[in-house]
């Protein structure tokens, strides 16, 4: 952990919390969750084998993770800002486009009747009904190195498919706000995900995402914003694109122009306008599907100056995002381990496994990367 990033987590924990003796700095419980993975042993059996040595209570502990005035979205956007300006900023290249990544996974739960508030979601990796909560998670990524900004666990919309309790709490407050993001829709929930990376003082030149967020508002309002997307679009035939004065979807516009032959790296390239109020020019790039030579992909990118092989590469760095979930859940125990059913102490165990992800990824930079050598000299 660096001396920057080691500042920002002390002196945004500002708050102490009291035991029965002494003041326990906030600071001390959060080094000792973070590093508790890495024992292979909970806080109950290291007190039951006499090898808890901390300074605090079990019940100070879990104080500290169900606190509802800790700000756990600012926190995790706040640290990656300093990690990725002050540690990783100087090992990419100036040429190499930074991108962000949004994408969720699905944070099960064996049983939700009493966890606050446990849903029935819909898991589209196997289209079936789930219960728990939709990790919406907004990451940054050089090509290199990918760093967790911030997330949502994301209850259902839909209060019939709510299982658990609802707190009704002032939504004027950082918990009502949490509950209040958790039960909005995702397209509307990432945009308040970048909002808030974006004050925090991360920059990014693209934005990429699959078919689930890519609706032609969600584009438009995201371009509004100075940030271009790319992302892969749905074979709808609801949602219409302006090509050669005509409304068509993307279906019609595929049959109705020659495709590239031989090794071309795509098959299709056309531009089009998206929007309604204000249309924005954008780069359609048709790609065959590897799974099924047969079938074909496609991605939308508003630079239209960029190439489509280009796209294609730049659209590639998505899949990081699939590693560090699968990173996360295998081996920083980010489902096993917290059993609460308060769904401010699951919220800030999801904020400190990203943290633990985000000092991982600087070390293992430092590590690999020979350019550190250069900066060390």
């Amino acid at each position: 952990m660096t001396m920057n990033s080691y500042g920002i987590i002390k002196s945004f924990y500002i708050l102490e919390y009291q035991s029965v003796c002494m003041t326990i700095p906030s600071i001390s419980l959060l080094k000792y969750k973070l590093g508790n993975i890495f024992t292979g042993r909970s806080m109950y059996i290291q007190q039951l084998t006499h090898s808890f040595k901390e300074g605090f209570s079990k019940n100070t502990f879990y104080r500290f993770l169900n606190s509802a005035k800790t700000n756990w979205l600012r926190f995790t956007s706040l640290l990656a800002a300093d990690i990725i300006n002050n540690d990783i900023k100087d090992l990419t290249d100036e040429k190499r486009k930074n991108v962000f990544i949004v994408d969720y996974s699905l944070f099960s739960r064996t049983s939700c009747k009493k966890t606050e508030p446990g849903s029935k979601v819909f898991d589209h990796t196997d289209m079936h009904f789930k219960k728990g909560f939709r990790m919406l998670t907004l990451s940054w990524s050089d090509g290199n190195t990918l760093i967790p900004v911030n997330s949502c666990l994301l209850a259902s919309a839909k209060d019939t498919n709510i299982i658990g309790p609802v707190k009704a709490l002032d939504g004027r407050t950082v918990a009502g706000k949490r509950r209040k993001l958790a039960q909005t829709k995702a397209p509307e929930a990432m945009m308040t995900l970048l909002d808030t990376t974006v004050t925090s003082g991360l920059n990014a030149e693209y934005i990429l995402f699959d078919s689930w967020f890519s609706n032609p508002a969600q584009i438009t309002a995201i371009k509004s914003k100075g940030i271009d997307v790319i992302a892969m679009i749905k074979k709808s035939s609801r949602i219409k694109y302006e090509y050669c004065g005509k409304k068509l979807n993307i279906k019609e516009i595929y049959s109705k122009n020659k495709k590239r032959r031989g090794r071309s790296k795509y098959l299709l390239s056309v531009d089009v306008m998206v929007g309604k109020e204000n249309p924005v020019p954008e780069k359609i790039v048709c790609v065959r599907n590897k799974a099924n030579r047969k079938d074909w992909l496609a991605f939308l990118c508003t630079d239209a100056s960029l190439s489509e092989e280009d796209i294609i590469r730049i659209y590639g760095k998505r899949w990081q995002i699939e590693v560090f979930f699968k990173t996360c859940k295998s081996m920083l125990n980010l489902i096993g381990e917290c059993h609460s059913l308060s769904y401010d102490t699951l919220t800030a165990h999801v904020a400190i496994v990203f943290t633990r992800y985000m000092l991982l990824a600087v070390e293992q930079r430092q590590n690999d990367d020979q350019r550190t050598f250069l900066l060390d000299s």
